[in-house]
């Protein structure tokens, strides 16, 4: 192979994004519009790049990304990160959910930065997912990797495949949690539930 080949190869995404672009022209086809029409000459261009943003935590490692700032420290107390923006595309229609998640646990010898936490809720939101598997993702993840004393997971999220479709119903709040080892303890989980909507 030339430079020059090895220099213009396509990478693994944009061969994704080729590959997906005739299945949204052959969509809209389908819907009965025209893809050669002047707004939607590039609609499958942007729909495959979006829909490789919107699925990118299928290539990224959450329990890697918490290991790779994962430090010894003598501290037991609960560690909590709250409001934390995700989105999200629902798997069985493929519209958006979104809201905000909750994330505490008890260390036991290990912390990891703070930011990797909300970073963990970012790879698996950006996965075709249901609110209860992404819940349980993100605590099973901060177990593997940290081995807590116990983990604490509540996500609050819109569903707009409630809003736009189906029973069409406006603001509803879809509360989700997931909790092991010391949050087991019902004393726990209300101090945990408590600091969260705290104003």
């Amino acid at each position: 192979m030339t430079e020059q080949a090895i220099g213009t190869a396509a990478s693994p995404n944009e061969d994704r994004i080729s590959a997906m672009m005739p299945h949204v022209e052959a969509l809209l086809s389908l819907m009965g519009e025209d893809p050669q029409r002047e707004g939607l000459v590039k609609t499958p261009l942007r729909v495959a790049k979006a829909m490789q943003t919107l699925t990118r935590g299928y290539e990224m490692d959450p329990v890697a990304t918490l290991n790779s700032a994962k430090f010894r420290e003598d501290y037991n107390q609960m560690v909590i990160v709250k409001d934390i923006q995700f989105y999200s595309l629902c798997e069985h229609h493929l519209l958006p959910f979104y809201g905000k998640a909750h994330v505490a646990y008890i260390p036991n010898g290990f912390i990891c930065g703070l930011s990797k936490i909300p970073r963990v809720v970012d790879i698996f939101s950006h996965r075709l997912q249901v609110q209860e598997r992404l819940t349980i993702q993100i605590k099973e993840a901060i177990e593997e990797a940290l081995h807590p004393q116990g983990v604490m997971v509540v996500l609050e999220a819109e569903h707009m495949c409630m809003q736009m479709r189906g029973v069409e119903k406006q603001h509803s709040l879809t509360t989700t949690s997931a909790f092991s080892g010391a949050f087991n303890q019902a004393k726990t989980r209300e101090e945990f539930l408590q600091l969260i909507h705290r104003a």
